[in-house]
């Protein structure tokens, strides 16, 4: 009998999975495996918050598989070193996986690809798995990558999006394969670090939410997604970063439903694919400018006072704040927060952006390389963004996003006796009140901070 394996990474799902229907197609039984990466611990990327989710997601994928009459296979170290044990174990002719776009993805997938060739054994690696379309599928003249997003999206929308697959009805597994128990939340909630909100992982809890994404939320989103209060958001980031739910799913039940709803958040889909082509072709973006605008940033260390007033949510403004604490509890930020904070950091603080991206990766349950490293620099002006300049006035922007305060007075309960509007701009109220607060001041005001940054990047003048 023949078997093969899938070895599942940011794919963690059974519904729309092309590595796993090509292993099933090519062999009698396959070992559907998951490898502990040492090398994502040793990166630091491993924080607590993706620890736990990752756990429910084994662990869902694992009952998915139990219910198929299989298991998952889940073993911890070297990628290429289990997966050559696991695969001389089964006696297997071929190895079925997504295609990564960073540069450690790619370097392990062509170590792995030289081993298996060595045992004589064969690596086929699967596009259009974690993203809706490959990195390479959509490419200007003359170039390797789109650089600016509109002409990206005007491209991406007329292409096809690959046919949805349905979930296997049967997965046979080989005996004898060894595996360790697969990792539960407690199991990382108990090392620490967990956020108190985080939500809840897995194929099951994805594809709840999507449903009720396409019944409720999904016509509005137009209007409704810059809304910090109304959290009128899908929050399937964290599901489209794992691959507990497929991208080009998501697109086609959004096109689905229709309307102005559905355009604007298959636009959001598209942006996750902008960024994986610009780091498939750019991997040095991760921690080089993308465009450099020779700055003298500010390093973590000379603004140390000012990062942890912005990490601690203490920076005197609401806005700002409250996005920070938010992402403390949840592991999760509103999308308008994220650029408020970042821009507040970038920007007002002139801090290099990679501080910022860098506490990010510590909290964020939905830390994705491509997407968090170049929001921040699309937000620091050092990235894909025609307008490098901009800065987001805090202020101006809470009163748009979170007209009545409610957004603020949610996650800052020092100043939620504060009604409406006044909540954005504490230091204006009367002194008596004022001195009540247990909150501070402003750490910098804001035409301080924007002439430090205009002459930091040398456009004062």
């Amino acid at each position: 009998m023949n078997t093969t394996i899938v070895l599942f990474t940011s794919d963690l799902r059974l519904h729309d999975h092309p590595p796993l229907r090509a292993a099933l197609g090519a062999g009698d039984r396959v070992v559907p495996l998951f490898v502990r990466d040492d090398g994502i611990d040793a990166a630091g990327f491993a924080c607590p918050n993706r620890r736990a989710f990752l756990a429910d997601c084994l662990t869902d994928l694992d009952e998915g598989l139990r219910d198929r009459g299989g298991r998952l296979v889940v073993r911890s170290g070297d990628v290429v070193e289990e997966v050559r044990a696991v695969a001389h174990e089964a006696d297997a002719g071929e190895v079925h996986m997504a295609a990564g776009v960073s540069g450690y993805a790619h370097a392990r997938e062509e170590r792995l690809r030289t081993a298996l060739e060595k045992d004589g054994r064969a690596l086929r690696v699967h596009d259009a798995v974690v993203t809706a379309l490959a990195p390479g599928a959509v490419v200007p003249s003359g170039g390797d990558h789109f650089a600016v997003f509109t002409p990206y999206h005007r491209r991406w929308s007329q292409q096809e999006i690959r046919g949805v697959l349905t979930a296997p009805r049967t997965v046979r597994v080989p005996d004898g394969i060894r595996s360790e128990p697969v990792p539960s939340r407690a199991e990382a909630e108990k090392a620490g670090g967990v956020s108190e909100g985080l939500a809840v992982g897995g194929e099951r809890e994805a594809r709840r939410r999507l449903n009720a994404w396409a019944r409720g939320g999904l016509a509005r989103y137009d209007e409704r997604h810059d809304d910090l209060a109304g959290d009128a958001t899908s929050r399937l980031s964290p599901h489209l970063h794992f691959g507990t739910l497929s991208p080009a799913e998501a697109v086609h039940r959004a096109r689905a439903v229709g309307g102005p709803g559905a355009e604007a958040f298959v636009r959001q889909v598209c942006w996750r694919d902008f960024h994986h082509q610009v780091l498939a072709a750019r991997q040095d973006a991760a921690a080089a400018d993308y465009r450099p605008r020779h700055d003298r940033w500010r390093s973590e260390r000379e603004a140390r006072a000012d990062v942890e007033a912005w990490k601690a949510g203490r920076t005197g403004y609401p806005v700002v704040d409250a996005a920070m604490r938010q992402l403390r509890h949840e592991g999760w930020m509103h999308n308008r927060g994220r650029l408020l904070a970042a821009s507040f950091l970038t920007k007002t603080l002139y801090v290099d952006w990679r501080a910022g991206a860098r506490y990010f990766l510590e909290l964020l349950v939905d830390g994705d390389l491509a997407n968090n490293q170049l929001n921040w620099q699309w937000v620091a002006g050092t990235g894909t963004d025609t307008r490098p300049n901009r800065v987001l006035n805090p202020v101006r922007q809470a009163h748009r996003y979170d007209p009545d305060g409610t957004y603020v007075r949610r996650w800052v309960p020092e100043l939620e006796d504060i009604g409406g509007a006044a909540v954005h701009e504490p230091w204006k109220l009367p002194d008596d009140d004022r001195g009540r607060l247990d909150y501070p001041g402003p750490i910098v005001a804001l035409g301080e901070g924007l002439a430090r940054f205009k002459e930091g990047r040398g456009t004062a003048g």
